[in-house]
């Protein structure tokens, strides 16, 4: 038990772990700048609301980032290695971006503002695919659901700073100053960059463009129950997804005025989604990835069916707080396990583009299932629609439970050939 205790205080102290917390801040910093805070500062120049709608449209390189992910595996820079000088290379775009999208002005300037908004959407989804492709080649296995609760960390504490923050110093000076501000504060992502190690292991990059390109694919599929897995991996958040894609309306619904859900959801529920990641990121130190993605799929299900019980009640701030809180913790529990997953099954000599693939195809359940959710909130009722949206997490907790053991995950021979 002191063995593992101390293995846990290693992991959590050493570098590696300050690495990711910066890391994880850097990558979280641009999303806000160029969604929530952007349409702020639209409303206060009174861009009027259909125009402000459209610039959603802003964040579709997130969406495909897999598209160019093969060029981040194949070229090296010549600086930090292939992954910290790509990184460095992203970081120093979106200080200049950031900071020239601040002397624009939107509502004489729109187009010009739109352009570069885009391109800071894009300079970040790059960096999100080298930072990924970096933290599955320097982790090792036990320290992965560490590593992915970390940067979780540093991620949601970005999107405050550059979310709520931002928002209170808009109120106190202009907005170009505002973005210089949030530009200068990617000096936090950037010092990670050059305090950060260089993978152990050599790899040896794909040696062509078509190599790069296809090779991600055979290595995945040419795996026993490949298919499989894809199915795992698009189930095993659908619980936690039907039930929270309708969560604002639900509690407005219940009579909870915006104000409420606001302290509750930005207060409780964000100090128990990083509480419940770091704490499946220390349970990980001494669980399998099996017992992992099991036990914390289970708590992950079972905390659904709480909301079923605010359903019942009616308006109780009390009981709102509690099935926000323990949702949001064993949420972060699963996310810590599911990240760790996404990168056990990167091979890491193309890790930017599997990851990229996998990760998109997991945000493809919020997507997808998503929009269907109002539809059944409809048809059969809130507090059956939280029943069925635990009832929706079983098919995975199955997978794990019968298939696991089967799955033929992690990297894969470097010497992969189509």
């Amino acid at each position: 038990m002191l063995g593992r205790m101390s293995r846990i205080v290693q992991i959590f102290t050493s570098r590696r772990m300050l690495v990711m917390l910066l890391l994880g801040f850097s990558s979280g910093l641009p999303l806000a700048l160029t969604a929530g805070t952007l349409q702020a500062w639209m409303k206060t120049v009174s861009i009027d609301i259909k125009t402000i709608g459209l610039f959603a449209l802003i964040g579709w390189p997130y969406t495909i980032k897999y598209l160019w992910s093969p060029l981040m595996d194949r070229y090296c820079p010549p600086w930090l290695g292939r992954r910290r000088g790509w990184i460095l290379v992203t970081q120093l775009l979106l200080v200049v971006s950031t900071g020239v999208l601040g002397f624009l002005n939107p509502s004489t300037q729109l187009v010009a503002f739109a352009l570069l908004a885009t391109l800071i959407a894009f300079f970040s989804a790059s960096q999100d695919i080298v930072i990924d492709a970096y933290r599955t080649e320097l982790l090792s296995d036990d320290e992965r659901g560490a590593g992915a609760a970390i940067s979780n960390t540093g991620y949601r504490l970005a999107m405050l700073t550059s979310g709520a923050l931002a928002l209170i110093l808009s109120d106190h000076m202009d907005w170009s100053e505002v973005y210089l501000i949030m530009a200068g504060a990617m000096a936090i992502g950037i010092l990670g960059t050059i305090i950060a190690p260089e993978p152990s292991e050599k790899v040896i990059p794909p040696r062509s463009i078509p190599e790069a390109v296809l090779l991600p694919f055979f290595d995945f599929f040419r795996r026993a129950r490949a298919f499989e897995v894809l199915a795992f991996i698009l189930l095993y958040k659908l619980g936690d997804v039907l039930a929270m894609a309708l969560s604002t309306p639900f509690m407005m619904e219940l009579g909870f005025t915006r104000q409420e859900i606001g302290y509750v959801s930005k207060g409780v529920g964000f100090a128990s989604a990083i509480v419940g990641s770091l704490v499946g990121g220390a349970l990980m130190v001494k669980l399998t990835m099996r017992q992992s993605l099991y036990y914390f799929g289970v708590v992950q299900c079972g905390s659904i069916i709480y909301f079923s019980h605010l359903a019942m009640v009616g308006r109780d701030y009390t009981v709102m707080a509690i099935a926000v809180a323990i949702e949001n913790f064993c949420s972060g529990l699963g996310t810590a396990a599911f990240v760790a997953f996404l990168m056990s099954l990167c091979n890491k000599r193309f890790s930017a583009t599997q990851y990229a693939l996998l990760s998109s195809l997991a945000a493809l359940t919020r997507i997808l299932v998503g929009s269907s959710t109002g539809y059944i909130a409809v048809q059969i009722g809130w507090p059956m629609f939280f029943v069925f949206s635990t009832a929706a997490a079983i098919p995975a907790l199955l997978l794990v439970l019968w298939r696991y053991d089967l799955w033929q995950h992690g990297a894969a021979s470097a010497e992969v050939k189509p």
